[in-house]
């Protein structure tokens, strides 16, 4: 028994596992990197140690650092979390060498299935079934592409150990082939440590579906029933829900017998989770297993009524599972989305900074650790929101609807392409693939439309009413949108998606007129908040919240996110960004820098190769032209907008 616990982790599952553990009793301590010591899972904590700087190699990802606040604050056990150390076997080994609880399977199941190869064969060896593939010891380029030919195309290259997407390489075609090994290996080898690889042969359009499983320590193994994770982007999970629309009760027993297959070969105890490929055919195949919490484990939750943080920690305890595979029962359906900080708009690109306005919704579960800023330093989700409900039709509205109600300002994120990938008939159906994003046709940049550049312009003027009353020694309201004129006009320029307006509100008392140049709407101020507005346009009601920050007016509205610039505001300061002027989009490393000056590029080319939030990202050319100048080098520390190569254009 013990009766404190370290998280070593942060955000949003530090959070989780510590209200877990109080619930349980337990006196809670934090650990931060100098970049999270304002952050909301440390003030939650019975006590904190600070344990580095903010890279996670330095903080994070530094054991001894870890132990070491543990022995000093006197934690008795600790939690890894997900991600950071939670599947390092060399960890949990020294914790439990420091004379420590490890809330976690044993290091011999995390080193075991940690290496895919491995796995693997082990997993095979009891029964279940995998793909084919290539596993073994030589890793030399000549051996991986003799064994591709013999798998043929398309396959996955895929970095034995970790997950979570990093690592891995989708080749269609063979020739393809060396390119994405090197790629693969490089990112594997900043993510993990090593660059060992593996080879699959890729299950185009399958469902990727997983089970969870639960053991303890006197010998029971039970699962939990299946999600759904099939909607992802780069390989990274985006949706995902409870139970799977295409599992019927015999397919879901087979599953979860092989799915508890593999975890007694493993010798496992604790909470894990064994992914499958489910084909268009029925037929299922191992990918790997976690040897940790999963992300979206609140959709099991919702389901099962079970809280599985509070079971990982008694098992750790010693206790028994207390119930058996017949306890089981599900109930309904949860779905659950991952609110990243990243710009759809920019395939995706993680996006950091200051955070001006978090409001989460209510009427649904959301987890998050949203602090003052989201940092380059760590993964990209800032919040996951859950909608449960007694069918998945229900669960689906009541998440739109949660997500029509949430605000996160500042850095760019994917609320808006989250509500459209749920509103897509294909997700709506049930039928969502890991092909998803290719087949369900979701823009990830819609164009603005006229009644977005009206609320935009809406916004503006709020916020520019709410100036002038604060300046005014009195507040005579019976004066307000007075002019001896008639109607008292505001005007302004703002600029989007490379597109700039010049935008009029006019009003005469509480009616105002909206036009954006290309249309006219009329409007009404039902409801005026310091972060937001309920309106009239037209007849149509809506809710949005608004934030400033320098010259950009960020909106969240029901159905999308937007960011303006003053126009007026930024050419008084003297903005001279020049379209060919290529910029780091986020902070990170340049571990890559391709472009040199006079060479000849197209647009698409790439330039360079950031790596942030743990992948690396291709820099590209905007438009085609020769190159003028180059502003960094490869190993450079770049910050967001940091000029890195100039583009002449012809």
């Amino acid at each position: 028994m013990f009766d404190s616990i370290l998280v070593a982790n942060r955000g949003e599952i530090a959070l989780r596992v510590m209200r877990a553990a109080r619930s349980l009793g337990l006196r809670c301590i934090a650990v931060h990197s100098d970049e999270d010591a304002d952050a909301p899972h440390v003030a939650f904590a019975d006590d904190a140690a600070c344990i580095g700087p903010a890279p996670a190699a330095q903080s994070y990802l530094n054991a001894e650092a870890i132990l070491r606040a543990a022995r000093r604050t006197g934690a008795q056990a600790i939690h890894p979390g997900y991600g950071f150390l939670s599947e390092n076997a060399d960890f949990a080994r020294a914790v439990e060498a420091a004379g420590l609880v490890f809330v976690g399977p044993p290091p011999e199941a995390i080193k075991l299935m940690g290496d895919k190869a491995a796995a693997r064969r082990r997993v095979a060896e009891a029964g279940v079934p995998c793909l084919p593939g290539y596993d073994g010891p030589d890793q030399s380029d000549a051996r991986l592409i003799a064994e591709a030919r013999a798998i043929g195309a398309p396959l996955m290259v895929k970095a034995a150990a970790g997950g979570g997407g990093r690592g891995m390489r989708l080749v269609r075609e063979l020739d393809a082939l060396p390119d994405a090994l090197a790629r693969a290996r490089a990112e594997a080898l900043a993510a993990f440590g090593s660059d060992a690889l593996i080879l699959e042969r890729a299950a185009l359009g399958a469902r990727h579906v997983e089970i969870q499983i639960m053991a303890d320590a006197h010998g029971a193994t039970i699962h939990l029933g299946e999600r759904d994770c099939s909607v992802q982007r780069r390989h990274q999970k985006l949706i995902e829900e409870a139970p799977s629309p295409a599992l019927d009760p015999e397919l879901r027993a087979r599953m979860g017998a092989a799915a508890t297959a593999a975890a007694r070969a493993a010798g496992y105890r604790g909470a894990g989770t064994v992914e499958f490929l489910l084909d268009r055919g029925g037929d299922f195949f191992f990918l790997e297993m976690n040897t940790r919490l999963q992300v979206e484990h609140p959709v099991t939750e919702a389901v099962c009524g079970l809280d599985l943080v509070a079971l990982q920690i008694r098992v750790a305890q010693g206790a028994p599972l207390g119930l058996a595979q017949e306890d089981v029962r599900l109930n309904g359906h949860a779905i659950e989305v991952r609110l990243c900080a990243e710009d759809p708009a920019a395939g995706f690109l993680p996006s950091t900074g200051p955070v001006a306005l978090w409001r989460a919704p209510e009427g649904v579960r959301v987890d998050h650790g949203v602090g003052p800023r989201i940092s380059a330093h760590y993964d990209s989700m800032a919040a996951k929101i859950i909608a449960h409900g007694p069918d998945r039709e229900t669960a689906r509205r009541r998440l739109i609807a949660a997500l029509e109600r949430t605000a996160l300002l500042g850095p760019a994120t994917n609320r808006g392409f989250l509500i459209a990938a749920l509103r897509a008939p294909l997700f709506a159906q049930g039928a969502a693939t890991t092909a998803f994003l290719d087949e369900a046709g979701v823009d990830p940049a819609p164009p603005l439309s006229e009644e977005d550049w009206a609320l935009g312009a809406l916004a503006a003027f709020l916020r520019g009413r709410r100036a002038s009353r604060a300046a005014m020694v009195s507040d005579p309201a019976g004066l307000e949108n007075w002019s001896s004129a008639g109607a008292a006009a505001w005007t302004a320029r703002l600029r989007a998606a490379e597109a700039e307006r010049a935008l009029r509100v006019s009003a005469r008392g509480a009616a105002l007129r909206v036009e954006t140049g290309a249309a006219a709407f009329a409007a009404r101020i039902e409801r005026d908040e310091p972060d937001g507005a309920t309106l009239r346009l037209d007849e149509r009601r809506v809710r949005m919240f608004h934030a400033a920050q320098g010259d950009a007016l960020l909106l969240a509205l029901p159905w999308r996110d937007l960011r303006f610039t003053r126009a007026d505001r930024a050419a008084a300061a003297g903005d001279q960004a020049g379209p060919g002027l290529v910029r780091a989009p986020m902070h990170g490393v340049l571990t890559d820098m391709a472009a040199e000056p006079g060479l000849e590029v197209a647009q698409g080319q790439r330039l360079a190769t950031l790596e942030a939030m743990k992948m690396q990202h291709d820099i590209r050319a905007p438009a085609a032209g020769r190159v003028k100048a180059v502003h960094a080098q490869a190993g450079a520390q770049v910050a967001a907008g940091d000029p890195l190569v100039e583009i002449e254009e012809p």
